[in-house]
């Protein structure tokens, strides 16, 4: 039997082109039989300038290279560059494509809902999560560069006045809905497991940071941390390029990358063996995010869909955002630049005051697990896209390390999002949110203005004060600008804060707990 299953695996990764993964102990160097198989293998795609420093290298060495060539196949690999490189000539309908709002059947906003619908989506979302029904997928695989650290973006501390980090932030939001799920459904065990996905920079880091922290309060057993794929770079002219001698040059996946690491690692399998029916999935570097949402949850359940997305209001026609749309009759997302100006500019016919096209794509999506389930069957469709960058690598002709000063080659990624055109319409949904209340992106250095560390904590710290407000209690400062921070330990959503109620309360504060 664990024969049969460890085939049926293996045939799944085959058809993903991807090796298992199966960590092993170091590797050895070939032998001569082996060697030739792989070199021939190379040869026959024109990618055999791998092999240029193998006379030269160490035992040890020779079996690293060699484990990682193998894990390649190099003509899927000229095919998807190919592909990339080369795409097919678009058709007539496809250069100039239908555009069209997704239908009023497939949407729900939360700026004009009514208050009943939005606490049935909450109480069957809480439902599920008390049946634990429900998983969560963070896609955390980028360092914080761009804020000046090497860490794990989800370490990065946003300067709130609890110094927390965005992984505890997100951690104590699942510990949150987990309370209120078993309060509400008077369960002793009530779990949401969190699958983090990292990259290869990432994934030790990141274990270290949640060991070093114990979880922030989950039970190790339901923190699955896994790594996404990486792909080889390539050169201009469609070579592999080494990193070293020893070493192919190689990069993350891209987002879209989640779908055959949930196949590859043990993520998918210990959904299955835990009864997992709904799954949310999100980037680290929204501090607002609500975790495990349960009225998203419900929502998305409700309709019986295998994919769903929450979205924000564009903030103007200009706003540089990808849009979530009908193109051609499915569900996809357009970039900002494929739109025209009329197009951007283009009113509802219902509400004048708003954008026709206004769904701006959060990366914030929900999945059935039947669907996720069936990702062999469709993983190996998805498009990969092209980003030329500065790739370092070594030149086989001198043996010497280069580091170019303009782009030299391009690294392959495919998106989360490209799998949504594979999807009925009647199988896909959207939800608008408020944006003040579920969405400030991190992505740029700090002092920026916008999308940065100052953003993250102003909106979280703006998010609490509103909710005290709502409580009936008052924000007192003595400077003009009143700090009150809400923990999710205490409130997941702006529950929970009634004994605030005709409080007063002195800034700067940390609320932690009902006192």
């Amino acid at each position: 039997m664990a024969a049969a299953v460890k085939d049926t695996f293996n045939s799944v990764l085959d058809k993903l082109h991807l090796g298992s993964g199966e960590v092993a102990a170091p590797p050895k160097e070939p032998t001569a039989e082996e060697l030739k198989a792989l070199q021939d293998k190379y040869k026959q795609a024109k990618q055999d300038q791998v092999f240029s420093f193998w006379d030269s290298l160490s035992s040890s060495e020779k079996g690293v290279l060699y484990e990682q060539l193998y894990s390649i196949n190099p003509q899927h690999i000229n095919d998807i560059t190919e592909k990339a490189l080369h795409p097919p000539a678009a058709s007539d309908k496809d250069k100039e494509p239908s555009l069209e709002p997704l239908p009023e059947s497939a949407t729900a906003s939360l700026v004009d809902a009514k208050q009943e619908d939005v606490e049935a989506w909450y109480d069957s979302g809480l439902e599920l999560i008390a049946e634990n029904k429900v998983a969560v997928v963070l896609m955390a695989g980028g360092q914080g560069t761009r804020l000046g650290s090497s860490d794990p973006k989800g370490c990065y501390n946003i300067g709130l006045p609890s110094e927390k980090s965005l992984f505890r932030i997100q951690a104590e939001r699942i510990y949150k809905v987990q309370q209120l799920a078993k309060k509400k459904h008077g369960k002793d065990n009530v779990v949401v497991p969190w699958y983090v996905m990292t990259s290869g920079p990432t994934r030790r880091p990141t274990e270290k940071y949640f060991e070093d922290n114990s979880y922030f309060g989950l039970e190790k057993e339901d923190v699955v941390i896994f790594e996404q794929g990486v792909l080889p770079c390539i050169s201009n002219e469609g070579k592999i390029l080494l990193e070293s001698k020893s070493k192919v040059a190689v990069a993350p996946d891209g987002n879209g990358g989640i779908y055959q690491a949930l196949v590859t690692s043990s993520a998918l399998g210990d959904m299955r063996k835990r009864g997992i029916q709904h799954v949310h999935a999100y980037c680290v570097d929204n501090c607002l995010v609500k975790v495990a949402d349960p009225v998203f949850i419900g929502f998305s359940a409700g309709k019986d869909v295998d994919i769903a997305t929450k979205v924000v209001r564009k903030r103007n026609a200009t706003e540089p955002v990808g849009l979530i749309v009908l193109k051609n009759g499915k569900p996809d997302v357009v970039e900002y630049s494929e739109i025209d100006k009329e197009t951007a500019e283009a009113k509802d016919a219902k509400q004048q005051d708003v954008l026709k096209f206004r769904a701006a794509n959060i990366v914030n999506h929900y999945y059935s697990f039947r669907f996720l389930e069936s990702i062999p069957e469709w993983a190996h469709q998805l498009p990969h896209h092209v980003a030329r960058k500065k790739i370092p690598y070594v030149d086989t002709d001198k043996g010497e390390t280069v580091k170019p000063e303009k782009p030299n080659g391009i690294k392959l990624e495919q998106f989360v999002f490209d799998v949504f055109p594979m999807v009925e319409l009647k199988q896909f949904a959207c939800m608008e949110v408020k944006r003040e209340d579920e969405f400030s992106p991190l992505k740029n250095a700090p002092g920026t203005g916008e999308d940065d560390p100052g953003t993250s904590r102003r909106d979280i710290l703006a998010q609490g004060q509103r909710w005290i407000q709502q409580a009936g209690g008052t924000v007192v400062s003595e400077k003009e600008n009143s700090e009150v921070e809400v923990s999710p330990l205490i409130s997941y959503g702006g529950e929970g804060l009634d004994f605030l109620k005709g409080k007063e309360i002195k800034a700067p504060a940390v609320i932690e707990k009902a006192e």
